[in-house]
């Protein structure tokens, strides 16, 4: 009995834990984008600077991803999970004071700890609940649009209206991960307590092979040109919109609406992925959606385009992103592959996504207008389709 109910608390506690970790994947980056005009001002930095700020995230997650993996292996997943919301909380507090180098230091150590857990989700996922690939992912994936959305939207009025400056603005979202650090702490402590034999470990044997695969590179690509879009659209939206004539609050509210909008597919894209034989009916979709949203940015200068676009740019962000994560259980056979080609996907992947922010912010350094940066996010669209369409075939990587 003790046994039995001791097993269903761990469950309980790890479906939480899950939920968690969640909460803590975006908010550290998203609440920056509504932010990033009052801290350039601030501290003095160029566009190309701030760009750079929202950036560093994404190169941690090209250096750490590949590491991840082998670390879960060592030290358990479930441990690792503990290191990587140890270290968001270190570069949170480390970014909220005043000074340029813990401002860039604190947002790289955000962006280590992210991609820790950003990579042994999955194969946490596909360990614990093989049954249920598509429904977790569900689950966590619209955990963390909310706290996405909520950071957004919430960044101003915070820094603002309740005047706690921008440092306490985002130092609020570390609340999260001290919630975390006490849950891991607990399960991984349970997790050291089992059966080794009850672990799925992630070996180095297919790590090469990986990287030959035709699939795991489509599956990369589609996995780094939407967090291309992604990373631009939290980055730059609130300034797009504000430069179209909104408030700088209602551009953060905007963004945190895009990502409010966006919470269904985030659900609904991985269960119906899960139940199709192919994707590829699901990545046009998206691509419509991504067309008509940054076309309409371009085209558009009513209030009511603004508010279409920007519904359709969350849609598109949010069923994109689902259904990336989706791809890295959905073309493997296995706990292991889906940790080595989550490494691999999110390393490569987030390699491409580090440029957006900067190179945006470099055109529009360049142009002083915002109609060859969305071409250009146009043009990314376009090739976030064409590698969702050889992904979304019913294959599965090293076969």
């Amino acid at each position: 009995m003790e046994n039995g109910y001791s097993e269903k608390l761990y469950r309980i506690l790890l479906v939480a834990g899950i939920v968690i970790v969640a909460f803590n994947l975006r908010p550290a980056i998203t609440s920056v984008g509504p932010l990033i005009g009052i801290i350039r001002d601030d501290v003095g930095l160029s566009n190309w600077s701030a760009g750079l700020l929202t950036s560093l995230p994404l190169i941690a997650f090209a250096v750490m991803s590949p590491a991840a993996p082998k670390l879960g292996n060592r030290y358990s997943n479930e441990r690792t999970l503990l290191l990587g919301l140890i270290l968001l909380f270190v570069g949170i507090s480390a970014r909220s004071i005043s000074v340029i180098v813990l401002l860039f230091i604190g947002t790289l150590f955000v962006g280590m700890g992210i991609a820790i857990c950003n990579v042994l989700l999955p194969s946490v996922i596909k360990e614990k609940f093989p049954e249920k690939v598509g429904l977790m992912t569900s689950v966590y994936t619209t955990a963390m649009g909310v706290f996405a959305a909520s950071a957004s939207g919430l960044s101003i009025p915070f820094a603002q209206d309740l005047q706690l400056g921008w440092q306490l603005a985002l130092l609020v979202w570390a609340t999260p991960a001290v919630l975390g650090i006490v849950v891991w702490s607990y399960l991984s402590r349970k997790e050291k307590a089992r059966d080794d034999a009850d672990r799925h470990y992630v070996g180095s044997v297919g790590d090469s092979q990986m990287w030959k695969s035709p699939l795991a590179w489509q599956v990369a690509c589609f996995m780094g040109l939407q967090s291309f879009l992604f990373y631009v659209t939290i980055s730059w939206l609130p300034e797009i919109l504000h430069d179209n004539g909104l408030s700088v609050t209602a551009s953060g509210w905007m963004l945190s609406f895009a990502q409010f909008v966006g919470l269904p597919a985030s659900f609904i894209v991985p269960v119906v992925a899960g139940r199709l034989r192919s994707q590829r009916s699901i990545v046009f979709v998206m691509g419509l959606c991504a067309l008509g949203g940054y076309g309409g940015l371009l085209l558009g200068e009513s209030f009511t385009t603004m508010v279409i676009s920007t519904i359709l740019v969350g849609i598109t962000l949010s069923g994109m992103f689902a259904l990336a994560l989706a791809f890295l259980g959905m073309r493997a056979r296995n706990a292991r592959q889906a940790a080595v080609l989550s490494g691999m996907a999110q390393s490569l992947g987030y390699t491409l996504a580090a440029v957006g922010p900067m190179f945006i912010g470099y055109l529009y350094d360049v142009t002083h207008a915002w109609s060859i940066p969305l071409i250009t996010l146009i043009g990314v669209a376009i090739l976030v389709v064409t590698f969702g369409m050889a992904a979304g075939r019913n294959r599965y990587v090293l076969e």
